[in-house]
């Protein structure tokens, strides 16, 4: 029995990255395939404005996750492009939906999984933005519109986004570090695992915990595995030897 888990974040899926869903789909099919947990870690597709939209820049990779979680356990963490994936979507597709963040166990590791905004708290305005967007009011406010109207909207915000992240320092879309210390603290992790900054590494602190940094798939792959035997290993094409 294959004892193998998987973390990916930031596929960023879409009908104008066909790169990155030809990745993502072989990683599925080849790679996950053979693991007992696969854990998405946010932003698994570019925009979802509503279980009632059917993308068909999404179809392939929705089929293949379909068909992975006949023996593959899937989880759900949403990001900042996807959290309105819902429970219809969700259980269509088989996807398990976790909160933000979420405590698993791993051999003798308590590990804390996120999607990684929350500790940005540098970033003012994206914060004050995401208490917005994930206040059940706005989400349900937002979902009782037109899908043409929540299309234009959702197009309109990631223009802004764009603009807005060409002004900020690169320092201010980074972790904070007494949130990341914090983190640790208040979930009493001693690993952490998170995308969406996303700069793949591992940072080590004290007492042997660690944080393990997801890269984006833009467009080649990146994912941490573990298993009881190896541990953990973050294996990114852009680099020329696994973290460990």
């Amino acid at each position: 029995m294959n004892h193998e888990t998987l973390f990916i974040s930031d596929c960023h899926v879409d009908a104008g990255k066909p790169e990155i869903t030809s990745n993502l789909l072989d990683f599925l099919q080849n790679r996950a395939v053979n693991a007992r947990c696969l854990y998405s870690l946010g932003d698994l597709f570019e925009a979802w404005i509503g279980d009632d939209e059917h993308d068909p820049g999404n179809e392939s990779i929705i089929d293949s996750l379909k068909l992975l979680s006949k023996n593959t356990e899937i989880y759900f963490l949403a990001g900042n492009r996807d959290f309105l994936l819902g429970n219809d979507a969700a259980n269509a597709i088989g996807l398990t939906r976790l909160n933000d963040p979420t405590i698993i166990q791993l051999g003798d590791r308590q590990v804390a999984l996120l999607h990684g905004d929350t500790l940005c708290t540098d970033d003012n305005d994206y914060q004050a933005f995401r208490r917005m967007v994930r206040d059940p009011d706005w989400q349900t406010q937002f979902l009782l519109k037109p899908l043409t109207e929540r299309q234009a909207i959702a197009a309109s915000l990631r223009v802004k986004s764009i603009e807005a992240m060409a002004e900020k320092a690169v320092e201010i879309m980074d972790v904070n570090a007494q949130a990341v210390s914090s983190c640790f603290t208040e979930l009493e992790a001693d690993v952490i695992i998170h995308g969406h900054t996303p700069r793949p590494a591992v940072h080590s602190y004290a007492d042997n915990h660690k944080r393990f940094v997801l890269g984006d798939w833009n467009p080649q792959p990146s994912y941490l595995s573990w298993n009881s035997t190896q541990g953990f290993e973050l294996v990114d094409s852009r680099v020329t030897k696994p973290y460990q």
